[in-house]
């Protein structure tokens, strides 16, 4: 719940007035051990520039590692939102109370002995929101990573049960064409729309299970899921090279070749 209610809020979506959009960001955020200011406008870049290898920011989340490791590479969002020194006007002194705020619970947690606590109800479950945001949000909406084509870049996969379980994440590619529509009215906007996506050739399946190559490329995600848009990957070939053992060294090069993200 948490995970829709800061990306609604991001989106100036979760409420129609705009003081109680920017309170249920903040504390969402918080919830999370995130900072709204930051989520927005690094999520606002991955907007812009979906599946570009250096300016999409959740490009480093979904295939810089594996599956299972997702939620901790989202602190990835706070290098890149200095980085590009993304803040305004008020955001950055924003950014600071909200850290504060996290960084005074933990000191008072130490102190004070209720660690325990913390860990069961705070970090676990936010852990668990995090995993669940890398995977519904970013990693099977924008597999293989490829398309940077609007009509391409993410893709939809109906289902009512999924529809309630992930709150409408699954009409991912819906978001994308309008984000300012609440993730309750997604499966309405996918059904009045469908034709025009089947016009533009729209991914509107989850893609894992088609073929014996995608169950192939889901199971390497799962357990290693470095994945790079350079085709010779020199460096990483180089180091490959030094091994003596020729079959040892043929399926490691193989293992290379299959991160090469390639394109559409």
């Amino acid at each position: 719940m948490e995970g829709t209610v800061i990306h609604d809020a991001c989106h100036k979506a979760a409420h129609p007035v705009p003081w109680i959009n920017q309170a249920m960001g903040h504390g969402s955020a918080i919830l999370l051990g995130f900072s709204f200011p930051v989520f927005t406008r690094v999520h606002l870049q991955h907007h812009i520039h979906v599946n570009h290898p250096k300016n999409d920011p959740d490009h480093i989340v979904s295939t810089f590692g594996p599956i299972w490791l997702i939620a901790p590479r989202f602190f990835y969002h706070e290098v890149f939102f200095f980085q590009k020194k993304l803040w305004r006007k008020y955001e950055l002194l924003q950014w600071g109370i909200e850290r504060s705020i996290f960084l005074t619970i933990i000191l008072a947690g130490l102190k004070f002995d209720f660690m325990n606590l913390i860990y069961n109800l705070w970090f676990g479950p936010a852990l668990m929101v995090g995993v669940t945001l890398g995977i519904f949000f970013d990693y099977l909406p924008h597999r293989p990573f490829r398309s940077r084509n609007k009509w391409l870049n993410s893709r939809v996969y109906p289902s009512r049960f999924m529809n309630l379980l992930i709150m409408g994440q699954n009409y991912h590619l819906i978001h994308h064409l309008w984000p300012s529509i609440p993730w309750f009215e997604y499966k309405v906007a996918y059904e009045k729309t469908k034709p025009l996506l089947d016009i533009k050739g729209s991914p509107q399946r989850v893609g894992i299970f088609e073929s014996k190559e995608d169950i192939y490329n889901f199971i390497y995600d799962l357990l290693i899921g470095v994945r790079s848009h350079s085709k010779k990957r020199g460096k990483i070939r180089k180091i490959i090279n030094l091994y003596p053992g020729y079959k040892i060294k043929k399926i490691l090069l193989k293992i290379v070749n299959k991160t090469f993200i390639g394109s559409n």
